[in-house]
């Protein structure tokens, strides 16, 4: 993603923050799996597969340096994704299609997360970017804490369709450094259009709310000297064409629930090809004029730090190649 901004402390490490009893974030919770809020109820630890496509294995496709995210998460060396295979959201439109729906990755054990997360420091990554791991956040207290013991010192970022249950957020309290999460529907009825669940706008509030006072509680957003989030929030909108009108309510539910937090205002949509075989709007790209309502309505509520993308930004080259580069240890 190729960003302008619009504007921009000291970290505290996961270790500084209180921990809530964590009930939910353990491997005992794959027994009758409940991390989404699906609730699915899948005997994950029984290896049957849940509505996100994972059962009791560890699945990832990629681990590697990422250029694009936002300028205060990749900055000029990169931020250090970790891919999860599967996903607990079915986004008709979805550019990652191959890992979210194909689940399309390669079994490792916890322990290699681990090692990952080191890697990719040694590296030069800014920061290790969880990429979709709702599904496997019961693992993330162990693998940070872990990572942290053996010289992990670089924020965790956790990036997340905003599809997230409350409690989930509230046990990822002193793991969590960054959340950079989506908010991707105001309208309930879209979201069950376009990614087959019927509640996105109720729990993606109740989430964005807790992630929001679990930062404040921390004492606030902080960017070091280069101006790279070390501890914070960014809200993530992709604009949809044809649904200007959505995106704008979605910017005031969010100004409504958490105030001036930066926010990232996306035209990137690129049709996947079952969008284009299918035809009407989601076949083309947003237009100038659907993506500068959006960008005009941030500005008129008064949000005061904004990325946004030039136009330019729709291109396939911004999905990274989903080749399990990063995923196995080296030989």
């Amino acid at each position: 993603m190729d960003f302008d901004v619009a504007e921009a402390g000291e970290r505290v490490s996961s270790d500084d923050a209180q921990a809530a009893p964590r009930t939910l974030l353990c491997p005992a919770s794959l027994a009758a799996c409940k991390l989404c809020p699906r609730r699915c109820g899948a005997a994950r630890a029984e290896g049957v597969a849940g509505a996100c496509g994972a059962a009791d294995t560890l699945r990832l496709a990629r681990a590697a340096l990422h250029m694009w995210e936002e300028p205060p998460i990749s900055g000029e060396a990169g931020s250090g994704t970790i891919f999860f295979s599967g996903c607990p959201l079915k986004c008709v439109y979805c550019q990652n299609h191959e890992i979210s729906t194909g689940n399309f990755g390669i079994e490792v054990p916890p322990e290699r997360l681990v090692e990952i997360m080191l890697e990719l420091q040694n590296q030069g990554a800014l920061n290790i970017n969880l990429v979709t791991a709702t599904h496997y956040a019961h693992l993330l207290p162990y693998a940070v804490a872990e990572a942290r013991a053996r010289g992990l010192s670089i924020p965790i970022v956790y990036n997340t369709s905003g599809y997230e249950r409350v409690d989930a957020v509230r046990e990822l309290d002193g793991i969590v450094d960054i959340w950079l999460t989506d908010f991707k529907y105001a309208d309930d009825l879209l979201a069950r259009a376009l990614s087959h669940i019927s509640d996105y706008p109720q729990q993606a509030i109740r989430a964005l709310a807790q992630m929001k006072r679990q930062i404040d509680a921390r004492g606030g957003i902080v960017f070091d000297d280069e101006g790279i989030m070390q501890r914070g929030i960014i809200v993530r909108h992709l604009v949809l064409p044809g649904h200007a009108d959505d995106s704008r309510r979605v910017l005031r539910m969010v100004w409504e629930t958490v105030g001036d937090v930066p926010i990232s205002v996306m035209n990137q949509y690129t049709p996947n090809a079952a969008m284009r075989e299918a035809g009407g709007e989601l076949a083309r790209a947003v237009t100038d004029e659907e993506y500068e309502l959006v960008l005009d309505c941030a500005d008129d509520l008064g949000f005061t730090q904004m990325y946004w993308q030039e136009g330019g930004a729709v291109d396939e080259s911004f999905t990274p190649a989903f080749d399990t580069t990063g995923v196995l240890p080296k030989q």
